[in-house]
């Protein structure tokens, strides 16, 4: 198979959890644990970082393998979801993983595959880790998919454990209230293994306390251990006064990157307590470069200006707050929202947090899971948002360019599928 065809048969055989939904969600570690042991194990030949947490989890696992990558290291980056290319979860040094590497892993494995029927994500998972060992990384930054307890890549015992944060997402896996999703993320937590907790209060916070207790682990929460102050922000660069990091500049726009700068330099403090050599240079020409050392996109990323274009893949109740707060700091003379979501959110709630003096276009993205334009639209008015429908996301951004004067701005998110059409 080609890979074209060889990724077709992986979406066609594999249930996908970001097109298929319940479906392909199976919450137990078996067949990852029998795939891997049948490989070999090849997580065990490298060192681990284990990022979790609702939001923030992708813009700090790519922080730190910038800084690494910069450090010195030969870095593996493990992501999810993709937006354009498979390739895209699965990088060393900001590079992706070759079309033929993929092709070579299916076509050896399909016996395999038919053996222990995994989902898509177990299967690239494992296709991961075999791919950082063949390639004899150092040290690989491995992102959670869902949750952390019973999510795949728990399997691995990592040099350190972060949990972003918590908020409300996937409640129908994770539970339906903050201590129930914060137990099932707590569940990475290792015996002795160090955890960094971006940001936590209350009930939360309790529950990591217990569980680094119950494990002995070692815990730090970043928001009490480093403090970061915005000085400047222009376009995608923000720069930062923070604690041992005097003017940090850092290659990703968004307000709500200063707790994740937080978290991630706090993490690389512990790294460099274990030994490893992470010098202030490569911290900050890691975080200066980060989308260009890693290939981070979609996160605040202005597309054009004059009228400005902004998308961001913030999807759930905590990443859509952080979206408006930065919507109302910015001066513009009109708001054009161009919004698509998944039918098995809690789209009630998004749509309440939405800002009511914008103009609307209500679009679906290209995926089975994808909420009509018309019942998104008809949910919306209850909110009273107002707008029209589109039955693509390129018909609705096209809309919003023609309707947009320069110096109005244009919105595209509540889909990081959404977001993967326009960027």
């Amino acid at each position: 198979m080609n890979y074209t065809a060889t990724i077709q048969y992986l979406y066609s055989r594999l249930p996908v959890f970001q097109r298929d939904g319940h479906s392909a969600y199976k919450p137990r570690l078996g067949n990852t644990l029998r795939m891997d042991n049948r490989l070999g194990n090849p997580h065990r030949n490298y060192q681990c970082i284990h990022v979790a947490g609702t939001n923030g989890k992708g813009s700090v696992s790519h922080l730190l393998a910038a800084v690494l990558q910069k450090a010195g290291y030969k870095v593996g980056l493990y992501t999810s979801p993709h937006l354009k290319d498979f390739r895209e979860r699965i990088r060393i040094n900001g590079r992706c993983i070759s079309k033929k590497y993929v092709c070579e892993f299916v076509k050896k494995n399909q016996i395999l595959f038919n053996e222990i029927n995994p989902s898509f994500f177990e299967a690239t998972m494992c296709m991961a880790f075999n791919f950082f060992a063949d390639k004899k990384v150092d040290i690989a930054v491995i992102e959670v998919g869902l949750g952390g307890r019973l999510d795949s890549t728990n399997i691995i015992t990592p040099l350190l454990s972060i949990i972003t944060n918590i908020s409300f997402d996937h409640q129908q896996y994770l539970g339906n209230t903050l201590t129930e999703i914060a137990t099932e993320k707590a569940g990475i937590i290792k015996p002795n293994i160090p955890v960094i907790i971006g940001e936590a209060e209350g009930e939360i916070k309790t529950v990591f306390e217990k569980k680094t207790k119950k494990e002995n682990a070692p815990i730090i929460f970043a928001q009490n251990d480093t403090n970061v102050v915005l000085i400047s922000a222009k376009n995608e660069k923000q720069c930062f006064d923070c604690t041992n990091f005097p003017q940090l500049t850092v290659g990703l726009g968004g307000a709500y990157q200063q707790k994740n700068v937080a978290t991630a330099l706090t993490a690389l403090q512990e790294l460099q307590k274990q030994g490893l050599s992470i010098s202030k240079k490569a911290i900050y020409k890691g975080f200066d470069g980060v989308t260009e050392i890693t290939g981070l996109q979609g996160r605040w990323q202005i597309l054009q200006q004059n009228p400005t274009i902004i998308c961001d893949t913030g999807h759930n109740e905590g990443g859509i707050r952080y979206i408006v707060q930065q919507l109302q700091s910015m001066s513009y003379k009109r708001l054009h929202m161009v919004i698509g979501m998944v039918n098995d959110k809690d789209i009630s709630t998004i749509l309440s947090l939405l800002p009511q003096n914008a103009e609307y276009y209500f679009c679906k993205a290209i995926i089975p899971r994808a909420l009509p334009e018309n019942i998104l639209a008809e949910k919306a008015k209850t909110n009273q948002l107002k707008g029209n429908t589109y039955p693509s996301v390129v018909s609705a951004l096209n809309a919003a360019k023609e309707n947009a004067d320069k110096d109005d701005v244009i919105f595209v998110g509540g889909s990081t599928f959404v977001v993967a059409e326009v960027i």
